[in-house]
């Protein structure tokens, strides 16, 4: 009971200083990103004319698992997220629901630079002040998707239980656009024993690949929210590491 008792106040210690870290850091964010705000919305709709921003529905924390027909069935605390426009209107019109790519052609041009700087996550602060996302976190993915990717990967829905998806994180730092392994990286000299598992010619280079290497990287930052000293260094060392990977502009989400 005393082991139980500690664990409970670790972890709201950890939660209480989370969202203190969250609110104070999005409202700095905000402040000093206002500036420029009007010149990226200008420069989006001068490149692809409708609107700047853009909302969509996304998977907040895993809420419950249920089987139904032999089939896992998850629910997430869902939520709409804002982002900078960085694609044509009407995207998914005949694509449907699917996982941008780095050279996806809908991504217009200011839409790339936007991306690649990290740019057209700015409105995320707002979520983060509203308490739908956290600063630092697992990226939060489509719901759709999600569904998919636990059928593909074994556990992948653990990276979402109990914690809230950040705009940045250890995954994001530390990988490409979906996940794929940066070349030279230490992950790098893993990746044989990490990626194609079956060694199958036509799964080389699929998105699962790239989401299970992510994964690694989201559970290792969970795993850090389970002791105030691992999650303080964590938090700001990604906090801190985030704004050198977006003028590098070499890392993805």
């Amino acid at each position: 009971m005393r082991c139980v008792h500690y664990g409970e106040i670790v972890l709201r210690s950890v939660r209480l200083a989370k969202r203190a870290i969250d609110v104070a850091g999005a409202a700095v964010g905000l402040i000093l990103t206002a500036p420029l705000m009007p010149l990226i919305a200008a420069a989006i709709y001068i490149d692809s004319p409708g609107p700047v921003f853009f909302r969509q529905r996304r998977a907040g924390s895993l809420k419950s698992i249920t089987t139904k027909n032999g089939l896992k069935e998850l629910t997430f605390d869902e939520f709409e997220m804002h982002k900078f426009r960085t694609m044509i209107t009407d995207a998914e019109r005949k694509t449907g629901v699917i996982v941008a790519g780095a050279d996806d052609p809908r991504i217009t041009r200011v839409g790339k630079f936007l991306r690649k700087s990290r740019l057209d996550e700015l409105p995320q602060f707002w979520d983060v002040l509203r308490g739908k996302m956290s600063l630092v976190g697992p990226r939060p993915e489509r719901p759709e998707l999600l569904q998919n990717l636990s059928y593909a990967i074994p556990l992948f829905e653990e990276r979402m239980r109990d914690v809230k998806p950040g705009i940045t994180g250890l995954a994001q730092i530390s990988l490409g656009y979906t996940g794929s392994i940066p070349e030279g990286s230490e992950i790098a000299k893993l990746a044989a024993t990490l990626q194609n598992p079956w060694q199958l010619e036509e799964t080389k280079g699929s998105l699962a690949d790239d989401m299970r290497i992510k994964l690694l990287y989201d559970l290792a930052y969970t795993a850090s929210l389970e002791r105030f000293d691992t999650f303080l260094r964590t938090e700001l060392g990604i906090i801190f590491k985030t704004p050198l990977v977006m003028l590098k502009m070499t890392q993805g989400r």
